[in-house]
C-alpha cells in the first residue's frame, strides 16, 4: 500500500501528528497485520581490512586480520502483502534476545509496515550475556542481517534501518559511525535508532540520520554522556537527534519491568510515559527517514 501525503503547507509537527494518527488507524484496521516470526539463519558480515589496517598490522609484524562471518540466527517478522517493504534490523541488549525485541518490538514495527529482523547474537556462540564487557562482533552481526535482508524479494534494500537497545544501541552507534564500519560495507543502512546507548563510544559523527533516546535517570548509560557527545560534535556527517525523557531510568520501554530491578549494580524500570513517547518519536523518525 502506498500513500501520498498532501500537507497543504502544514507545519512539520502537524504533518507528523497526522501521519501517526493515519498509521494508527491503518494498524487498527489490520491492513498491516504482521505474519508470525520465522526463525532464519545467516552469517555475520565478513570484510577485508582497510589499506590502513593492513599497513599498521604489517608494521607490527602481524598479518592483517580478515574478518570472516560467523553463523548466527534471527527472527523475521513481516507485514501482510507482497511489498517491497522497508525494514528494521533489531539488536538486543547485553542479556540476549528477549521477548521485548522478538515479540513486542517486532509486532509494533511490523504494524507500522516494516519487515523486522531481530538478531540473536548469542545463542549460536554459546554466550549467556555480555553485560560485563563490550562485544564488538555485534557490528558485523548487524551488517550480516542487512545483507540477508537484501536477498528477500519483499524487502526494499534501499530502505533499511538499524535499531538497538543498551549494548545493542552501542552496536548501532558503532555500526553507523562516520568513517568506521559503515565505510567498509557494501550494503548501507539508511537510518539508525539507539535506545539508551553509552554515548562515550562514539564521536557523534554518523554516516546516516541517527536518533538517540535515553532517560534522565539512567544510571547505566547516563544522559550526560550523550549531551556531552552532542556538544562536541563537529557537524560532519548526517543529522543526529538526542531525546532525553524526564524521570526515565534504563530500559524504560521494557513493560515486563513495571517493578524496578537491580542488574549489574544498575536500576532498570519501565516508564509508561517515556515508553509511549519513544514509540511516537521512533515512528515519526522512521517515517521521515525510510518513508512507507
Amino acid at each position: 500500500m502506498h500513500t501520498r501525503w498532501i500537507d497543504f503547507g502544514l507545519p512539520a509537527f502537524l504533518r507528523n501528528a497526522a501521519r501517526l494518527i493515519f498509521c494508527g488507524i491503518i494498524s487498527c484496521l489490520g491492513i498491516f497485520h504482521s505474519n508470525a516470526d520465522q526463525l532464519v539463519k545467516f552469517k555475520s558480515a565478513s570484510f577485508q581490512p582497510t589499506p590502513f589496517q593492513t599497513r599498521m598490522a604489517r608494521e607490527r609484524g602481524e598479518e592483517p586480520k580478515v574478518f570472516s562471518g560467523a553463523p548466527i540466527r534471527g527472527f523475521l517478522t513481516r507485514p501482510s502483502g507482497d511489498g517491497p517493504f522497508p525494514a528494521v534490523v533489531l539488536l538486543h541488549g547485553c542479556a540476549g534476545l528477549g521477548l521485548r525485541e522478538r515479540e513486542a518490538w517486532s509486532r509494533r514495527l511490523s504494524s507500522w509496515g516494516y519487515v523486522v529482523l531481530a538478531v540473536d547474537s548469542f545463542t549460536t556462540r554459546g554466550i549467556r550475556h555480555t553485560c560485563d564487557r563490550l562485544f564488538y562482533d555485534r557490528v558485523n552481526d548487524a551488517y550480516g542481517a542487512l545483507e540477508f535482508l537484501t536477498t528477500l524479494g519483499f524487502v526494499d534494500s534501499r530502505r533499511v534501518a538499524v535499531m538497538g537497545f543498551s549494548a545493542g544501541g552501542i552496536a548501532v552507534l558503532q555500526a553507523v559511525q562516520l568513517g568506521a564500519a559503515a565505510a567498509l560495507m557494501k550494503q548501507k543502512f539508511q537510518a539508525a535508532i539507539a535506545y539508551y546507548p553509552s554515548c562515550s563510544v562514539t564521536s557523534g559523527e554518523m554516516a546516516v540520520p541517527t536518533l538517540i533516546l535515553i532517560g534522565e535517570r539512567d544510571d547505566w548509560t547516563p544522559a550526560a554522556a550523550c549531551r556531552k557527545m552532542m556538544e562536541q560534535r563537529s557537524g560532519k556527517g548526517s543529522p543526529v537527534k538526542l531525546i532525553v525523557y524526564p524521570d526515565a531510568p534504563h530500559s524504560f520501554d521494557a513493560e515486563n519491568l513495571k517493578t524496578g530491578i537491580s542488574s549489574f549494580g544498575h536500576f532498570l524500570q519501565y516508564n509508561e510515559l517515556a515508553a509511549n513517547r519513544s514509540f511516537q518519536d521512533s515512528h515519526v523518525f522512521l517515517s521521515e527517514t525510510l518513508g512507507h
